[in-house]
């Protein structure tokens, strides 16, 4: 006898007026669907959501194993809409984010969703940046971001008063927002279509059924099973998975590759006192050091009117450790025994050290920020939140830049989709990530 939804809650999203983010309140539900979607981050509420608007007649269900959605890598980001300069031209990167950036300006217009055009500045600050600097206001043209410019040390100062460089590119379609509540919209849009969001399902399990359930007259019409680790079961027809932090796990789980392996970094952000907000307006970047693997420090104005600073990137013992000591065995042993990440290390020791002291030591961190803002002193700032990112890495230690899909192999392989790496700006791309994903589903299960 199948044993559905014990512990597991069927999740109705509930974004009212005053009311910032989801709750869940029971609803009917079945244990069998067309397609079940696992993992409730952007990326799985973005793809749900375009599944369900292209075929109102299949039936849609979310799982997630949290009590509430988006609570991870959607949940702790910078809130930044990105318009796509960094990315190499032609790559899936770059056409997504560019895309993605525009359908979201859209989507927040149409459904009410606050947002701000701030815009961005990457700011030069030695002569030897300028040429990367230059190259990345071609690259930006070529990737067809709007409205980009170069501006000189004076005009810096008009758009904002307290930076200080020699150059920058300024992107005034740059933008923040709060990518939690577009995810949990996106959420609210794939329940009202009929879609079924069950939290608090940790999928442990995915395999073809031996048999059909007793007195089932539609016989294998789901042959796959997803079974959670309270015991809880779910039938389906197809799977897409969108794992994020956990997305090689998944994979691992119905039989697919362990690589690319998913190796978590904690970024650390300070946050300026609110007295001292009025130093920043925009957000302001450094120029990207292709010696490193990560964009470095940056000014990060959000939603609520605070201003954050950072991040660093220091390897997470925890894959949803957000504290300086979480810890977890399994998670600590799986990173620091795979051979990517210390190919990765090995090639990044002095900036991997560098990223551990300013992480520890506060001041060392303001002293970077104060290049870019004299007037900045470490009295002005507070620890801040934390985010962990799920970084693909490959056995030759480098890092996954774009877009991974599996499958696997058998009647299994035929029947599932994994989103194994889906690297930022995964939350700028969302709309444009579920388009692609929802076409590879159509091609692969004829939808």
């Amino acid at each position: 006898m199948i044993r559905t939804f014990g512990t597991g809650s069927v999740c109705a999203l509930l974004l009212t007026q005053g009311s910032k983010y989801a709750t869940c309140r029971a609803a009917h539900h079945s244990g069998s669907f067309d397609v079940a979607v696992v993992g409730g981050g952007i990326v799985g509420l973005a793809s749900a959501r375009e599944l369900i608007l292209r075929h109102p007649n299949l039936t849609f269900t979310l799982l997630e194993k949290e009590k509430e959605l988006s609570l991870h890598q959607t949940g702790h980001n910078s809130g930044v809409i990105h318009s796509g300069i960094y990315y190499t031209p032609g790559s899936l990167k770059a056409q997504l984010c560019v895309r993605g950036a525009m359908l979201t300006y859209q989507y927040c217009q149409k459904k009410g969703v606050p947002y701000k055009k701030c815009g961005k500045l990457i700011v030069a600050l030695e002569r030897e940046e300028i040429p990367r600097l230059k190259a990345l206001y071609e690259r930006g043209q070529v990737n067809n971001v709007q409205d980009l410019r170069l501006i000189d040390a004076k005009a810096i100062r008009e758009k904002e008063p307290y930076c200080r460089g020699i150059m920058a590119l300024d992107s005034p379609n740059t933008g923040i927002v709060d990518w939690r509540l577009v995810a949990l919209t996106y959420g609210k849009d794939f329940q009202e279509a009929g879609g079924t969001v069950i939290t608090d399902f940790e999928a442990s399990d995915i395999k073809v059924a031996a048999e059909s359930p007793a007195g089932n007259a539609e016989g294998l019409k789901y042959p796959i099973i997803i079974h959670s680790s309270q015991g809880e079961e779910v039938r389906c027809r197809f799977v897409l998975t969108c794992g994020g932090l956990y997305a090689d796990r998944l994979s691992e789980i119905s039989g697919c590759s362990s690589e690319p392996r998913i190796v978590p970094f904690r970024g650390d952000y300070l946050v300026l006192k609110p007295e001292k907000n009025y130093l920043v307006r925009g957000n302001i970047y450094p120029v990207p050091n292709p010696r490193f693997p990560f964009l470095g420090f940056h000014f990060t104005p959000r939603m609520d009117g605070s201003v954050w600073l950072g991040p660093n990137a220091v390897l997470a013992f925890k894959r949803e450790g957000y504290k300086l000591f979480d810890f977890d065995t399994q998670d600590f042993v799986n990173a620091v025994s795979y051979r990517g990440l210390q190919r990765l290390v090995m090639k990044n020791i002095a900036y991997g050290m560098g990223e551990i002291y300013r992480g520890v030591f506060t001041s060392a961190q303001v002293k970077n920020l104060q290049k870019f803002i004299p007037e900045l002193s470490p009295s002005d700032v507070l620890r801040g939140p934390s985010g962990v990112r799920a970084q693909a890495l490959d056995a030759e230690g480098n890092l996954v830049d774009d877009f991974v899909f599996d499958g696997g192999k058998g009647e299994l392989g035929s029947r599932i989709l994994h989103v194994r790496n889906a690297p930022s700006p995964a939350a700028s791309s969302s709309l444009a990530i579920a388009e692609m994903i929802a076409d590879e589903l159509e091609k692969r299960f004829q939808l």
